[in-house]
């Protein structure tokens, strides 16, 4: 169910004129499901989620405290490996009984 909300968020991102950075960029600790620039520039960390419903909160709020420190955690070495030099954010793919929710800024580094 993963790869296939991922493929979704990723179909959907690319229509909304996102350009593909990077895939599941994993690091001991953390990954980003994919990291994206917009046309501006900006650069996107995108975490994807896909719950069957909205209980317990559905899928945006399944990206608690811990999934965010995680995802900063990636983001950081990202950037080490890779500086930036426009502005980045933090977005939420969220997927609920097949209904997509996209999340922009949904958290900052100081979330984490």
């Amino acid at each position: 169910m993963g790869a296939l909300a991922e493929e979704a968020a990723w179909g959907y991102l690319q229509r909304q004129g996102l350009q593909l950075v990077e895939r599941n960029y994993r690091v001991r600790g953390g990954e980003i499901d994919i990291i994206a620039r917009l046309p501006s520039g900006m650069l996107v960390f995108v975490e994807v989620r896909s719950r069957a419903s909205a209980a317990y909160g559905g899928a945006g709020a399944s990206v608690d405290a811990r999934k965010r420190a995680r995802i900063l955690l990636a983001a950081r070495h990202y950037l080490m490996r890779f500086p930036a030099e426009m502005a980045c954010r933090f977005d939420v793919v969220a997927i609920e009984a097949g209904a997509l929710r996209w999340i922009e800024n949904a958290f900052d580094a100081g979330d984490g």
